[in-house]
């Protein structure tokens, strides 16, 4: 009886997923700002937001001279034939040409066509970091589904191979009680089968165990320890549903990467419009040549051109590509609207899923509750001979799912209430206060958005 108890004390404490282990136990924050640093795909989406940075050094070249230097060198050779007064000549000419010069180019107006093609740029930044605060929000789900399934299938290997242990000794005492003439052969059987399958459980427990340790390496980046507790993040969310909708209609990164996506779009438009319109540049040119000619040695010239160029027809390419481009906005507009409507239905299931698992949490905590005191029930009754022990195995059987379903709900409370979080756009690690320094996309846009000239990235590469 006390082996029994100290049983369903420890499968009280493991169904609550309070795995206490030591001081130095791993956290689900702690968890979370490993991913958060080390994820090579929240790496890897940090890189593309840095390229995307160099749209806007690469626009604002359009406001910037384009200056070329040329050198020229070669070899010539001149044969005169000729007649002069009445007698002929020949006059070979043998001299190397040479020379240097520098162009400058300077566009003046292009139909406001760099201007729009800046803030264009500028736009596609912005897009491209709400994709990294996108990307930012799945990382950090699965890394907490990864730690809560760690957790939840830990607990449950724990709770199977303490069930086998409950089995083998039951089996133990059934054979006792047979030898003596108390039960028959019925009930050995009976004991061996039950077995039998705990310890097939236990094995689907451990494979379930090591699927979900492969997957918390790969998500978190390091080897788990020991698993702390976790708690939901619920204080953190919208406290009623219509308030998330409008939360996630408005900050999910989808919605508002959408409304990015209409301010490049309608920069274009602008932008192949600009094409309709005149052109202005100005050009200064310095060239010093030697030996130009048998009889020009050395020869200097400078020279400043403006050019006004005004497009009259293009074989209608450029209105083409105006029209296609508007419609393309009107896509925009409509994927905007698509991108609501999927915050907004991720915003009710993720809700939907939250408050079931709370009403979950509470059902199986009164089944658990009953399933312990029918167990103890069940045991003396079959002790006075008024129950079998086919029954006392059934219920000892549905104590242990019972905990089971405990410990897979409350791990679907805890990521239920990271998916909620996620789906009105707060899951991020200011928000969730982890421990760890903070990605800050604007540093890398400010070292090069004014850069010149120079080929190395700010990090030295």
């Amino acid at each position: 009886m006390t082996q029994r108890r100290g049983f369903a004390a420890a499968i009280t404490l493991m169904a609550a997923i309070g795995m206490v282990g030591p001081a130095r136990a791993d956290t689900l924050p702690g968890a979370l700002a490993q991913a958060y640093r080390n994820n090579p795909q929240l790496n890897a989406q940090r890189a593309i937001v840095r390229a995307t940075d160099e749209n806007v050094p690469s626009a604002l070249s359009g406001y910037r001279p384009n200056i070329t230097a040329t050198a020229t060198l070669g070899q010539q050779y001149t044969d005169y034939k000729g007649v002069s007064s009445g007698q002929s000549y020949k006059i070979d000419d043998n001299f190397t040409p040479r020379g240097i010069g520098i162009t400058g180019t300077q566009t003046l107006f292009n139909g406001y066509q760099t201007g729009n093609r800046v803030r264009q740029a500028e736009g596609q930044v912005s897009a491209a970091r709400e994709t990294l605060r996108l990307i930012e929000q799945n990382v950090l789900l699965n890394g907490a589904t990864a730690y809560m399934n760690l957790l939840r299938d830990s607990a449950i290997l724990d709770l199977q191979r303490r069930n086998v242990e409950v089995l083998q000794e039951q089996l133990r005492q059934t054979r006792d009680r047979f030898s003596v003439g108390e039960v028959t052969r019925t009930d050995v059987a009976q004991s061996e089968s039950r077995l039998a399958a705990g310890r097939s459980q236990v094995s689907a427990a451990e494979s379930n165990y090591v699927s979900s340790k492969a997957a918390y390496r790969q998500v978190i980046g390091v080897e788990p320890g020991k698993l702390a507790a976790a708690s939901p993040v619920d204080r953190l969310s919208p406290r009623s549903l219509p308030g998330a909708i409008g939360s996630g209609r408005a900050q999910n990164p989808n919605v508002t990467a959408a409304m990015f996506g209409i301010d490049v779009q309608a920069l274009q438009v602008k932008i192949n419009e600009g094409a309709l319109l005149p052109t202005l540049t100005a050009q200064a040119n310095i060239q010093k040549n030697w030996d130009v000619s048998p009889t020009v040695s050395e020869q200097y010239s400078a020279s400043v051109i403006g050019q006004l160029s005004v497009p009259i027809y293009q074989g209608g390419q450029t209105h083409a590509a105006i029209r296609a481009s508007k419609e393309t906005l009107s896509q925009r507009r409509l994927d905007l609207e698509t991108a609501r409507d999927q915050a907004q239905a991720t915003v009710v299931q993720a809700w939907g899923q939250l408050e079931a698992a709370k009403a979950q949490i509470e059902a199986t905590q009164a089944q658990v509750s009953a399933a312990e005191i029918a167990l103890n029930g069940v045991r003396e009754e079959a002790r006075v001979g008024q129950r079998t022990t086919l029954d006392v195995l059934n219920a000892q059987q549905e104590l242990v799912n019972a905990r089971v379903a405990l410990v897979t709900a409350q791990r679907d409370r805890v990521v239920a209430s990271y998916s909620l979080l996620a789906a009105v756009g707060r899951l991020s690690p200011p928000v969730l206060g982890l421990p760890t320094s903070l990605y800050d996309p604007m540093t890398h846009y400010q070292q090069v958005r004014d850069s010149w000239a120079g080929v190395r990235t700010p990090d030295g590469r």
